[in-house]
């Protein structure tokens, strides 16, 4: 297991720049998710801490050792790393045992150590029984678990997953998130996950780091980060909050482009002036107090109903159980029993 250390690092590709002074540290043994937008230097980000790019500016350091900075280029085969694309990225005219054998064979292992060690990579990811075959016998998830088990056979002091579950179906994502969050508690590996799908993020990771435009925005527990996000756009991004535009005048948000007013609760900081109130869908209420605004939309969730509002220029989600005889266009009333006010930058 290693500490791994980013501090003030920049890249940019020309005149575009894609990551822009990030400080940040993985603790030893830790799951931390990289998570953000496409675009937001997390992939790029990723390939640095690999030796596959070259920082700018700023230094990196993994497990003490300097290995990026001014004067300093550590190529990726001598960081101890293992890494997992997005496109497998497996032999197809190899066998999987041939497949995971090989980070071995090039550093001329001998063969009983060899065969050992990739027996027990297809134990961790459950693929023994299928050391002989081709890829093209293979499914999408299973094709990802040979690429996993080529990652640890070298057992990495760090593991680097880019998007690792992106290509595979919704089932098969479910599927593999719970085999790495088994594995990862197996080998305590430190391991760092670039994803843009925040339900992965939250119930994988210790930590989660947030991107935007090359800068972090937060980083922090899942659990804080959902219930405490830093900024609006956490929020936004994080759980899928309603972000709303306005001002806050004697305790009352006022929605901006709208009539709409909401009631603070009592425990929300209320500084007077422009804002952006923040909603979870989860937070709302619907009954006979609160906020009064025609239903839009109806979404049938299974044993919950997304009830969707037009605010003005903004799209307004509750969800909430279902109710008998409600129709598009019924007036609602709609109470907040949480929220948050950011004020508007």
């Amino acid at each position: 297991m290693a500490t791994i250390v980013l501090d003030g690092v920049v890249k940019a590709y020309g005149k575009n720049p894609v990551v822009r002074g990030l400080s940040l540290e993985v603790h030893e043994g830790e799951l931390l998710s990289l998570l953000g937008p496409s675009g937001c230097g997390k992939t790029t980000t990723l390939r640095m801490l690999a030796g596959l790019e070259h920082p700018d500016q700023g230094t990196i350091d993994i497990g003490g050792t300097r290995v990026a900075g001014p004067g300093v280029r550590v190529p990726p085969e001598r960081r101890g790393l293992g890494m997992v694309f997005q496109s497998y990225a497996v032999w197809p005219n190899r066998s999987v045992e041939a497949n995971v054998a090989y980070p071995l064979a090039l550093r001329r292992l001998a063969r009983s150590e060899i065969s050992e060690r990739v027996r027990t990579a297809l134990r961790w990811v459950r693929l023994e029984a299928f050391a002989e075959r081709m890829p093209h016998e293979l499914s999408g998830g299973q094709l990802q678990r040979v690429a996993l088990a080529r990652a640890l056979v070298s057992n990495p002091r760090v593991l680097l997953l880019d998007e690792p579950l992106s290509n595979l179906d919704a089932a098969l994502r479910e599927e593999l998130r719970a085999e790495l969050a088994a594995l990862r508690e197996r080998l305590g590996t430190t391991l760092v996950f670039v994803t843009h799908d925040q339900a992965e993020a939250l119930a994988l990771s210790d930590r989660i780091a947030v991107m935007n435009g090359g800068v972090l925005e937060q980083v922090d527990a899942p659990e804080r980060l959902y219930h405490a996000p830093a900024s609006a756009f956490v929020a936004r991004f994080v759980g899928g909050a309603n972000v709303l535009p306005g001002v806050v005048r004697d305790g009352v948000f006022h929605c901006a482009q709208s009539e709409a007013t909401f009631a603070l609760p009592n425990e929300v900081a209320r500084s007077e002036g422009p804002a952006t109130l923040v909603l979870r869908p989860e937070d709302l209420e619907l009954g006979t107090e609160g906020t009064p605004l025609p239903l839009a939309a109806r979404l049938f969730l299974g044993n919950s109903v997304e009830y969707r509002f037009a605010v003005g220029t903004s799209l307004l989600r509750v969800v909430a159980p279902p109710m008998e005889g409600v129709r598009t266009g019924q007036v609602l009333r709609i109470r907040a029993r949480r929220a948050r006010v950011f004020a508007a930058p």
